[in-house]
């Protein structure tokens, strides 16, 4: 038997109960059905290619970096300016105050496809201690692949989605002000070439290995097409031979995405968020036989003020000082028998019983798979 402490009643009964009602909403979920390919499986080499850069956001209502601080900042400013035909006096960087400026790292994901002349949105974010780009403008900055070779050029207006404002000591903030987007920002430049006709046959990678799906992948697409066209090479990959004609392999590949494919049951696991406390577990998670002692825990901290004073005719001074006094009280906990349990609804039921919250259903999950009764994997993350 596991015993798990947990918060105080009142706590536990004042801490939300959506995670354990989403879960039992959840529960419900269908048996296998079908799905299409394109949601089961994707054409391997079609992807999308990481782009970064490094550039500066300018016209800022003086919330930019503080250029004494942030020395790249003034640095990529005046290569900016040499670039632009001015020529800064020496001595002249080190004075600069560019409260309007902020350096900014640029992401963008270049789809697969994707022809020059093409537009992406981009993302952007400060790198320094910029207090906000709202009302920014990015100017042209090169993005680069991980080959180091520029693909696009990103330059707009940054969208913040947030507010903020300060008056007399005091300071609101809506969302986050230092990072924002700009739609349609960023131009195509080169196009990355896809194997998609350098081979007499295609290779689709399943979104997780599964060796059912992987077979049930080849019997559909050897149903619908006639032969032996698809072969599980494991249970992630399916090798399909494909028309050599560019313009019938793209019909090709596009009766094969709308498929019908029965999907499997998924392996019994359960994630964890040690972060956050979020617990998520699917339908094939059951419970072997066991039984949960979820104790009460409370932990009272009170500080009481002491003076101490100096002796007289000496130099001291009086200071005050805090006691602590730390009261530990622990409650008798409830004890609540589970039997074998083959739906997920009962195990969240009865876990809900004890009023447990998320954090408590992590502390909890973590002693049940030590004691062997959780039949799932269990994914701490």
């Amino acid at each position: 038997m596991k015993t798990v402490f947990a918060p105080p009643l009142a706590q536990r009964m004042a801490a939300p109960r959506w995670l354990c009602v989403l879960m039992l909403a959840l529960c419900t979920a269908l048996p296998a059905q079908a799905l299409r390919l394109k949601e089961v499986a994707a054409v391997q080499g079609v992807r999308t290619n990481q782009l970064t850069g490094y550039g500066l956001v300018v016209g800022l209502d003086g919330t930019g970096d503080q250029t004494t601080q942030m020395p790249y900042t003034t640095q990529a400013m005046q290569n900016y300016l040499q670039q632009m035909g001015i020529s800064l006096p020496p001595g002249a960087t080190g004075q600069l105050q560019l409260k309007n400026v902020a350096a900014v790292i640029v992401t963008a994901q270049l789809p697969a496809f994707a022809q020059p002349g093409q537009m992406i949105d981009v993302s952007v974010s400060s790198m320094g201690n910029a207090k906000s780009l709202k009302g920014g403008t990015l100017i042209v900055t090169p993005l680069r692949g991980a080959d180091g070779e520029i693909y696009a050029l990103a330059q707009g207006n940054v969208v913040i989605a947030g507010a903020g404002a300060a008056a007399g000591g005091s300071k609101v903030q809506i969302n986050h002000l230092s990072a924002g987007r700009i739609p349609q920002g960023a131009q195509v430049e080169r196009a990355v070439p896809t194997p998609l006709h350098d081979s007499d046959f295609i290779t689709l990678g399943l979104n997780s290995s599964d060796f059912q799906t992987a077979r049930r992948v080849a019997q559909a697409i050897n149903t619908r097409m006639g032969g032996n066209r698809a072969t599980a090479l494991d249970g992630r990959t399916v090798q399909v031979q494909a028309p050599s004609n560019p313009g019938e392999r793209v019909g090709f590949l596009a009766d094969l995405e709308e498929l019908p494919i029965e999907t499997s049951a998924p392996s019994a696991k359960v994630v964890i968020n040690a972060r956050t406390g979020s617990v998520v577990l699917n339908q094939a998670v059951t419970l072997g036989p066991c039984a949960i002692a979820h104790g009460n825990l409370s932990i009272t901290i009170k500080s009481t003020p002491v003076i101490s004073q100096p002796n007289p005719l000496s130099q001291g001074q009086t200071v005050v000082t805090q006691k602590s006094d730390i009261t530990i009280t622990q409650e008798p906990g409830n004890i609540i028998q589970m039997p074998a349990s083959p739906q997920l609804s009962d195990v969240v039921r009865t876990l809900n019983q004890l009023g447990a919250t998320p954090q408590d259903l992590l502390a909890i999950l973590q002693a049940i798979k030590a004691a062997g009764a959780l039949n799932a994997e269990l994914e701490v993350i």
